[in-house]
């Protein structure tokens, strides 16, 4: 997909976070007066697209001190201060790049999160994504209690043309992991993707099977897990950061995967994610459609989030 086709979709899969943040613009700011009124209109407006109070504060904070030194007035140069701080704000935060990391032989990579955020979903469409870039995944049906959603990931395995590996429902989850690194091994593939288990009702026991997972893979390849995607559902807002505490807690996380971006006006969260927990966001899913799963890049966001270059 070209440039220009990347940032149209970005910018129509945001279209509900844009609209509600440029009606705010529009209905309460007068951007050619800087004053304690439009840095509380800015906050209510970054507050309620999701961006979290602690992130706004920060972001504000850092826009005062732009305009302050450069003087600015009008919406064009405030917004563009505003994009700026974003992105350094953000840049500042995070650790590591966005691209994924797959230097091992083969390269593991665990998708967790709770049920309903679309893991199957994104780990099938991210190894289409890989195969389309050149590698050879395979996936892993780690979510052994769900039959359901085996048969679903078997399902986008045929359609993305990707082997699945999996065992009856009930197995160990493990045990999946370390056979479809086999498999891989004997098939030639350079990319292991395992689907992993999301019951927090069932917490402790989910965390106890992630980190065994976590054992296997490092055992029987060096570094393993080489990417652990956190998969979350973005119209659950504020609870995303708190996902992440608690998917932290057993899994290195390496990046998170945002999906349902295009079906909330609270796409803020994505900035708070990277602001306040220093992982970075890695994919957005902005549609259902195989190719509606992106590469996250924060400058189209950001532009797209606040109406610029529309």
């Amino acid at each position: 997909m070209s440039k220009k086709g990347l940032w149209t979709k970005m910018r129509d899969g945001l279209k509900r976070t844009r609209d509600r943040i440029s009606e705010g613009f529009d209905s309460f700011i007068d951007f050619s007066v800087v004053d304690d009124d439009m840095f509380d209109d800015l906050e209510a407006i970054l507050v309620g697209a999701d961006v979290g109070v602690e992130t706004t504060d920060r972001l504000l904070f850092g826009l005062r001190e732009v305009i302050k030194r450069d003087n600015l007035l009008g919406r064009e140069k405030v917004l563009g201060a505003l994009q700026d701080v974003i992105l350094e704000q953000t840049d500042e935060a995070g650790a590591g790049d966005r691209g994924l990391q797959l230097d091992g032989d083969p390269s593991v990579m665990l998708l967790v999160g709770v049920n309903g955020v679309g893991k199957t979903t994104s780990a099938a469409k991210i190894a289409w994504q890989l195969k389309r870039e050149g590698h050879r995944p395979i996936l892993g049906a780690g979510d052994t209690f769900r039959a359901a959603g085996i048969e679903q990931l078997e399902l986008w395995g045929q359609r993305v043309g990707v082997d699945v590996i999996r065992h009856a429902s009930g197995g160990d989850p493990a045990a999946v992991a370390f056979d479809t690194i086999n498999a891989a091994r004997s098939r030639g593939c350079d990319v292991v993707m395992i689907d992993t288990a999301g019951r927090l009702h069932t917490r402790k026991n989910l965390m106890h099977e992630l980190e065994k997972m976590c054992r296997v893979v490092a055992r029987e390849v060096p570094g393993a897990p080489h990417e652990s995607l956190l998969v979350v559902d973005a119209t659950t807002g504020q609870n995303a950061l708190r996902q992440v505490e608690l998917f932290g807690e057993a899994v290195p996380l390496t990046g998170v995967v945002l999906t349902k971006l295009d079906g909330t006006a609270r796409g803020g969260i994505t900035i708070a994610i990277e602001d306040q927990t220093g992982i970075r966001v890695k994919y957005v899913g902005l549609g259902e459609g195989v190719e509606d799963l992106q590469p996250f890049r924060a400058e189209d966001f950001v532009r797209a989030l606040l109406g610029l270059d529309d």
